[in-house]
């Protein structure tokens, strides 16, 4: 009676820590820190280091790309749709717009594909320390000369709207801009409050908290959501972009494991 009790309670004690084991490996935290994250939170184990990235202005735009819904979740974009590749989290004022807001002037035909008014879309502005000009997916934030470069990505969350008085996104893209020999955007939101930067990773629906990425990245996030005109999305697509950028893309859901973030100062 009691040699079974004993061999009952060594199994269960082998089985919890065969389980504790796997959920550890099944962490990818030797990748460094990874994103998106909640930037509301500063909490972070991740002990993997790298040089931060310069800002910006000191740096070539290699590379414009949005995703449907927001990856990272912020104080102004905290509502949860799913955790598919097409989840992630929408701004908090998606349930306040009216019915003229919410009318599809294209009907679903619109020339940049996976968006409709009521969508929130997470813009990112990459950069690299690479001398290259801008270019479609974020190889074109690489060369042959340099493999490894510092990149920083500038990140703000819209919610698209039907309303010729919301942002225009054509404000916010690539128009041959070169200030002080570096390819820019004309310009990068501003006004959305002061941007969470921290260390990261690349994201996309391919990742999650066993497969991460290995690419190291500054992120800098403005955490206000700004209303958008989805006809100006369109209407760059349509022009057609250096990017060759015509579809929103997927999410990668929210890391959650300390282990996996980098703590923010």
């Amino acid at each position: 009676m009691h040699i079974a009790k004993i061999t009952s309670s060594l199994l269960v004690l082998f089985s919890l820590s065969i389980n504790s084991s796997f959920a550890k490996s099944a962490i990818c935290e030797d990748s460094g820190p990874q994103t998106p994250r909640d930037i509301s939170s500063k909490h972070g184990k991740n002990k993997v280091k790298f040089k931060m990235a310069p800002g910006y202005q000191e740096m070539n735009l290699c590379n414009i790309h949005t995703h449907t819904n927001a990856e990272h979740k912020g104080p102004d974009f905290s509502v949860f749709v799913n955790n598919s590749e097409n989840g992630g989290y929408a701004c908090n004022e998606t349930n306040s717009l009216n019915a003229k807001q919410l009318k599809d002037p294209y009907n679903g035909k619109g020339a940049y594909k996976g968006v409709k008014p009521g969508d929130t879309i997470e813009v990112h502005w990459v950069h690299t320390s690479c001398d290259v000009a801008p270019g479609s997916g974020l190889g074109s934030c690489l060369s042959d000369n340099c493999k490894n470069p510092l990149l920083r990505v500038e990140a703000q969350v819209f919610l698209l709207v039907n309303d010729d008085s919301a942002l225009n996104f054509e404000d916010y893209v690539y128009d041959d801009t070169v200030k002080n020999g570096f390819h820019q955007a004309k310009r990068i939101p501003f006004d959305t409050g002061k941007p969470v930067v921290f260390r990261g990773s690349t994201t996309g629906p391919k990742y999650n908290e066993s497969t991460c990425s290995p690419l190291k990245v500054t992120w800098s996030v403005r955490p206000q959501c700004a209303k958008l005109n989805i006809k100006s999305l369109h209407k760059w697509a349509k022009k057609g972009n250096i990017f060759k950028e015509s579809k929103s893309h997927g999410v990668r859901q929210l890391v959650v494991s300390p282990e996996l973030l980098s703590k923010i100062k």
